[in-house]
């Protein structure tokens, strides 16, 4: 059942406050705005205003539905004026102290059944609501910006918050044209916390000297089918955002290795490197040049190559592409002389599988087997793997036109390293009962934009697979950071899907 008159009032009129009133609004809510700046809820009104009348402009809503949604807005001089409200939402400043002082106020304004909701990225709903005198209707209902574009809204339980509250959040969620994920209160709640797969790993990457920027997010984009490469996403969120969203999540977990942040944002965003917003982040926005991802300049290899059979599945996938390639596939057991040899590690690096199968290191590159091979491939080198080898191999790898990249030996190479840190803190999401496995992928896919949710990923790449990759990291680099979440290793053991309750 919808409810069209039901009374909403908005306290913060900047970004987030706008656009929770311009859904609320147009779905039939009579919306009261609220802002302790003089002038700057009449602001927040013209602005939503004029963007119905764009909308309508363009086609994507009538003049009239434009018309009426105007006169459901309503500007109010102070709280008091919410006293009659169904629902109060807060899109204040992102601080503790001044969310509790505001609601402690609205205590003693609003009725006694009014749910009182935060839109808090980062902070603890448990804690604001604490400070009230009813924390049991105080719930989160975290949008994300653009709020009429960003289609998902995470309704997040405190300690003692009660079912109605959230009930009536997922229920306007709907009618406002949002899905609605459920989550415990938790640090980063589902969307922010699942996140810190990607970049995290990224920057680690980057701080390793394994690529440069260009490449790290040409091969997550192009390899792993991200929309934008992590670099490119935090120039775009800005690093006076995701820094703080990255320390955040790491010191309420207590220092967690899995979400570990990076020195290099962090000297970053001391330099005021934001990124779009500076005008200079990872890429420059000020006229600059911007590299790009080298390049062989090399002639492709044309002796023999031999393809170590340790990782079955993989080797038959880069013995299909050489082929497709017009390489000589030598078929012996051990290579010749005069063979370029290829090694897929799966989890581990060129160096090791050198080692473990005594293999001539100066002819030895890696290729990471685990993506599709046919939008961007991926070659390590070893230390010792001689230079003009190395990028004889990356020429052959690139001779059918699709980019090769070669980057430095890592464990994990990079795709297996990022997806495998994604599926796992996604399984740890899910196995702390933040929410549940359906929620966790819907969130991730809609907040974040990737091509699938974490748990629907490791399914697709096969949890015995994602398993191995993290004992494999683990085991090479002795960090806790890629210890595998039960939730993963017991359905990994059984056979079982990782979206599985």
């Amino acid at each position: 059942m919808r409810s069209p008159q039901i009374s909403i009032g908005i306290v913060g009129t900047g970004a987030m406050g706008r656009g929770i009133a311009q859904i609320a609004a147009q779905a039939g809510c009579r919306v009261l705005l609220c802002d302790a700046r003089a002038g700057a809820a009449d602001e927040a009104k013209a602005a939503v205003v004029a963007q119905w009348a764009r909308l309508a402009d363009k086609g994507k809503l009538t003049a009239e539905a434009a018309a009426a949604a105007g006169t459901r807005l309503h500007v109010v001089a102070d709280l008091a004026a919410l006293a009659e409200a169904d629902l109060v939402v807060e899109a204040i400043v992102e601080k503790l102290a001044a969310k509790r002082a505001l609601f402690r106020q609205l205590d003693d304004i609003v009725r006694p059944d009014c749910v009182l909701a935060t839109n808090t990225s980062s902070l603890s709903v448990t804690a604001i609501a604490a400070g009230t005198a009813n924390p049991a209707r105080v719930a989160g209902f975290h949008f994300f910006n653009p709020v009429p574009l960003m289609k998902v809204v995470e309704v997040v339980a405190g300690a003692l918050t009660e079912a109605a509250a959230l009930d009536l959040l997922t229920t306007l969620a709907g009618e406002w044209g949002h899905a609605a994920v459920r989550a415990q209160d938790t640090p980063g709640f589902i969307v922010n916390h699942a996140g810190r797969g990607y970049v995290t790993e990224a920057l680690a990457l980057l701080r390793e000297g394994v690529a440069d920027v260009a490449t790290l997010d040409a091969i997550l984009r192009e390899a792993a089918g991200f929309k934008l490469g992590p670099f490119e996403l935090l120039d775009l969120t800005g690093l006076d955002v995701s820094h703080p969203v990255m320390e955040a999540i790491y010191r309420q977990y207590y220092d967690d290795p899995r979400y570990r942040p990076s020195p290099i944002a962090a000297q970053r965003l001391a330099a005021g490197l934001l990124g779009r917003k500076s005008g200079r982040g990872f890429y420059r926005y000020d006229g600059g040049a911007n590299p790009e991802p080298p390049v062989s300049a090399a002639a492709p290899w044309t002796g023999p190559v031999w393809v170590s059979q340790t990782q079955a599945e993989a080797a038959e996938a880069a013995r299909a592409l050489l082929r497709r390639l017009g390489a000589r596939i030598e078929e012996g057991v051990r290579p010749s002389a005069a063979a370029l040899i290829v090694v897929t590690p799966l989890g581990t690096d060129v160096s090791a599988c050198i080692a473990a199968e005594g293999l001539d290191a100066a002819r030895t590159v890696g290729l990471d087997a685990l993506p599709p091979l046919d939008c961007r491939r991926t070659l390590l080198r070893s230390p010792a793997t001689d230079h003009e080898i190395a990028a004889q191999a990356q020429a052959l790898f690139a001779a059918d036109g699709v980019p090769a990249s070669l980057v430095a030996d890592s464990a994990g190479c990079v795709v297996q390293r990022v997806l495998a840190s994604i599926v796992n803190i996604g399984c740890e999401i899910v196995q702390q009962g933040v929410c549940l496995p359906a929620d966790l992928d819907r969130a991730v896919e809609l907040g974040l934009g990737y091509p699938r949710g974490p748990l629907a990923w490791g399914d697709a790449l096969g949890p015995a697979r994602v398993l191995a990759i993290l004992e494999n990291l683990q085991a090479r680099t002795g960090d806790m950071r890629y210890r595998p979440s039960l939730w993963l290793r017991r359905r990994a053991e059984l056979g079982r899907s990782l979206c599985d309750a």
